[in-house]
């Protein structure tokens, strides 16, 4: 009689819990579709530094979609100078080999995303955004913002700017500008010109013109060699610059652990440092001494890996600017409002001022000098679908 028993409860036991698997896989968030879509909008002012210049975004959105019907959005921005990524190899990735191997996945399984991403070997910005829209989701799906999702820990973060080649006068009217209209009291320069002398000149100009209270640091893409770049550390000693980044190649190995061991400034490593590994050899090798995390290059996941590396090693961290739009620069501000280490530095998130126009249908607000977050759930991100139509180029 107990064995009928026993018997018996055990079979109604493994109904329940066959049709509860079944509710659950039913309703579970899969990965149903991912869109990359081209679109480009000019810039109102180009952007020039050592490697290079911007005049457009010539962008990829990335959609992905569930079976359920939420949706999560990121922006790719190529940037071949530096990372050998176009928005036709970011199409092709995503539509040949990407999107095949993750229909059918289900967004709460991260860490077998990320695997299926690391077969493939680079396109890191084409990774970040398949990243980012799934995070979206994530957040969406518990109806909450990323940045409570996180971590929480603010909602604004201090804006930097970042400031390309151009003239003295030209450079004093843009920071005078930025101040005036949105409180923005930090500035990222960019330098690596020749005659280094212009360079120079143009950081003393707004050390002089706008005094201490100013943030100001310079960032060179790996214009200069670790020569010039040593001259320049010792001509602008006294101007207090906060951080210095890329300013010569990383491959001059030995050049380039010297300047980083005889200055006081901390030393931001970037593009030399794509990845959470190539981020622990850097700073193992003295490379550096803080770091860079762009989530438009490493994502949420990465960044997270590179936040934990960080924050547990006592290394600086700045939140970088892919010269993104202000899809871009709203995951940016989600992910480094989450986290105290991530929030203590200015964060180079307003460079879409830049832009003639977003496909962001909920604009940005700078406000005495901070962006906050958006209280929407996920990162924030809403596309005007107006704008994308009239701007998309696969029409």
């Amino acid at each position: 009689m107990r064995t009928i028993n026993g018997d018996n409860h055990r079979t109604t036991y493994l109904n329940r819990r066959t049709t509860s698997t079944r509710m659950s896989s039913s309703t579970m968030d899969m990965i149903a579709k991912i869109e990359a879509i081209p679109y480009c909008i000019d810039y109102a002012k180009p952007l020039r530094f050592a490697s290079g210049f911007v005049d457009k975004a010539d962008h990829v959105l990335v959609r992905v979609t569930t079976n359920n019907g939420l949706v999560g959005i990121a922006d790719a921005p190529p940037r071949p100078y530096t990372y050998g990524e176009t928005q036709e190899s970011i199409l092709a990735v995503i539509n040949k080999i990407m999107a095949p191997q993750l229909i059918g996945t289900p967004v709460e399984q991260n860490a077998r995303v990320h695997e299926v991403l690391k077969r493939t070997v680079g396109n890191n910005v084409a990774k970040a955004a398949i990243d980012i829209a799934l995070w979206d989701i994530k957040a969406k799906t518990a109806n909450t913002t990323l940045t409570a999702m996180l971590g929480g820990y603010t909602d604004r973060l201090q804006v930097a700017h970042m400031v390309g080649f151009a003239d003295t006068r030209d450079v004093l009217e843009e920071v005078q500008d930025l101040t005036d209209r949105y409180g923005i009291s930090a500035y990222k320069i960019k330098v690596g010109r020749r005659p280094i002398h212009d360079d120079i000149e143009v950081c003393r100009a707004i050390r002089r013109e706008f005094g201490d209270e100013v943030v100001l640091y310079i960032d060179g893409n790996r214009g200069w060699n670790a020569r010039e770049s040593q001259y320049v550390l010792k001509a602008l000693e006294d101007i207090n610059l906060r951080f210095v980044e890329e300013l010569n190649p990383a491959s001059e190995g030995f050049g380039r652990r010297q300047i980083v061991q005889h200055t006081n400034i901390p030393f931001v490593v970037d593009e030399s440092a794509p990845t959470p590994t190539a981020v622990w050899r850097a700073l193992q090798d003295g490379d550096g001494s803080a770091v860079s995390i762009k989530t438009a290059r490493t994502g949420i996941t990465d960044s997270l890996r590179i936040w934990g590396l960080c924050s547990s090693g006592g290394v600086d961290i700045v939140l970088g600017n892919q010269i993104d739009t202000q899809v871009g620069s709203m995951a940016t501000i989600a992910f480094g409002a989450a986290f105290y280490e991530t929030s203590l530095l200015p964060a180079e998130v307003s460079n879409f001022l830049d832009m003639q126009d977003d496909l962001q249908a909920e604009p940005i607000e700078i406000v005495d000098g901070y962006a906050k977050i958006s209280q929407r759930p996920g990162y924030g991100a809403s596309i005007d679908p107006d704008k994308l139509e009239y701007y998309r180029l696969d029409k």
